[in-house]
């Protein structure tokens, strides 16, 4: 009987150690943002077992951050798809390059909450909806507001509107960075003002 039970118990660690080998983390995070990404995903209980790779990439074009989803999880249920959330390693301020781990910290969070909210909307959707979506993003500019606002207010209505802020008068406050990312984040995001409103409203229907 010991002998049986000796074998079971060796069967079982066995089982357990090949399945977390086999296993993939279900977020992959560089160490130098590794922070700010756990303060953000705080606040997205909801993506919790969702696979989400968070990669620097050289250069993003028109941003400095971009989430999407895996083309392999495309397809497959909400709760077994993957995203991958790409960082532009550096960003122009004046013509000048600068690294975009070196902004203030709370910014950092209110960039990668902001792409959090687009996984949340991504996940709201069908796979043939991410698909429609994609092309409507690349060639409708007012998909592109809708897309944007809704991430924002993902964000914001989880608790994330100080960071959201934040974010927004770095950029637009900044006299060095470029007006034309300037205007696109006027044109195509939720406002400051736009954001307390927000917060205003929800803490109202709470109350009520």
């Amino acid at each position: 009987m010991k002998k049986i039970i000796k074998r079971i118990a060796i069967l079982v660690l066995f089982l357990i150690i090949i399945d977390i080998i086999l296993s993939k983390p279900k977020k992959v995070i560089p160490k130098n943002i590794k922070s700010e990404v756990e303060v953000a995903l705080e606040h997205f209980p909801e993506l919790k077992n969702i696979p989400i790779e968070f990669k620097f990439k050289k250069n993003i074009e028109k941003s400095v951050m971009q989430a999407q989803p895996t083309f392999k999880g495309l397809f497959k249920s909400k709760e077994n798809r993957s995203y991958r959330i790409l960082i532009s390693e550096k960003f122009k301020i004046t013509g000048e390059e600068y690294s975009t781990t070196s902004v203030p910290k709370d910014v950092l969070i209110g960039w990668i909450g902001h792409e959090l909210g687009h996984v949340m909307d991504y996940q709201n959707r069908s796979g043939l909806n991410l698909v429609a979506f994609g092309f409507r993003y690349a060639f409708l500019k007012e998909y592109v507001k809708k897309a944007e606002r809704a991430a924002d207010s993902f964000a914001v209505l989880r608790g994330m509107a100080d960071y959201i802020i934040k974010t927004k008068r770095f950029i637009l406050d900044h006299a060095d960075i470029d007006p034309l990312y300037k205007e696109r984040i006027k044109e195509y995001y939720l406002s400051p003002d736009e954001i307390m409103e927000m917060v205003k409203e929800k803490k109202e229907m709470a109350q009520n």
